[in-house]
């Protein structure tokens, strides 16, 4: 062979040696991925980088100490969330969410919803972490503004982050959980209270702005006991484009026992007659407030289609 020949790759020599991981941390189309030899930053081939944190994949060493991922695995779920041009991939094979909210800064009730369907439609148990419950003036207002969820079923826990997490270890005990939530929240200063060695770093809040400053960039997973808890950005928006009207209507649980009740099969549930929806806000089951969400989620899913029609999610 000539010295001019083409040499295959690292990647391409050993490509057989490929090793199970999870994937750990995930920015942009670089990953950090943990296997039973220890933490490898690995990339992808291209320009597919559809990996989140807690994939389970497959890696093959690519020369200077860094991996390839070859293989995804088969995903238990995906919390993801979309808009009409973009996507973003959050964290897989989740078996709890833990919503963070707090008195203060002020929190979107609205943002809870979004993120309570997204978990609904791919079957994720859900629970809500009132941190900060210390700040006993503004503590009423953000209990009211809950209790709409909490009737719903869903757990609301009291906490504060700085004083005492343990209240929120019950429901970590051997779960592939996710922090998630608006930026201010107290993210991760839970992750900090519940897996120490995390050292996560904290920011003070802007109160001027009424928001956090971003202390979290990327998604970051922490082994914790026979689980694991990822810490994700704080979040702004939560699109869910990639939801279809009905399966938005299912991911809204309180709407189930009443779905299919309606005078006429492409019901809106806006002022048709017959709507097996509305007189169950109107009787009282359906609260007013979670049904005004539907319907906002809804028109912004539908401008995301119009906007692009070609609109294909993963």
């Amino acid at each position: 062979m000539s010295q001019n020949a083409r040499q295959p790759s690292p990647a391409r020599t050993q490509t057989g040696a490929k090793r199970p991981g999870v994937v750990v941390a995930a920015f942009g189309r670089h990953f950090e991925v943990r296997t039973a030899a220890g933490t490898v930053h690995c990339h992808t081939r291209g320009k597919k980088n559809g990996y989140a944190c807690g994939d389970d994949v497959d890696i093959a060493p690519a020369g200077d100490g860094v991996g390839v991922i070859e293989t995804l695995h088969p995903r238990r779920n995906l919390l993801w969330r979309s808009d009409a041009f973009r996507q973003k991939l959050i964290a897989a094979n989740l078996s709890r969410i833990v919503i963070v909210v707090a008195p203060e800064p002020g929190f979107s009730d609205l943002l809870v919803s979004r993120c309570l369907a997204a978990a609904a439609s791919e079957d994720i148990p859900a629970v809500i972490a009132l941190n900060k419950a210390d700040l006993a003036a503004s503590l009423p207002s953000a209990r009211a503004r809950l209790q709409i969820f909490a009737a719903l079923g869903y757990p609301v826990l009291e906490l504060s982050a700085l004083a005492d997490a343990t209240g929120l270890t019950p429901w970590l005990q051997g779960e592939r959980a996710i922090l998630v939530g608006q930026s201010g929240m107290g993210k991760s200063t839970l992750i900090n209270a519940l897996v120490p060695e995390a050292a996560a770093t904290t920011a003070e809040i802007s109160s001027a702005l009424d928001s956090g400053r971003h202390t979290t960039t990327f998604a970051r997973l922490y082994p914790r006991g026979d689980g694991w808890l990822i810490d994700s950005p704080g979040l702004q928006a939560f699109g869910l484009a990639h939801l279809d009207t009905a399966a938005l209507e299912a991911a809204f649980v309180e709407f189930r026992p009443y779905l299919g009740r309606c005078r006429f099969r492409d019901c809106r549930h806006d002022s048709e007659p017959g709507c097996g929806l509305r007189a169950a806000v109107d009787a009282g089951m359906i609260a007013a407030r979670r049904f005004e969400h539907f319907h906002l989620i809804r028109a912004e899913i539908a401008a995301a289609r119009r906007a692009n029609p070609d609109w294909q999610g993963r």
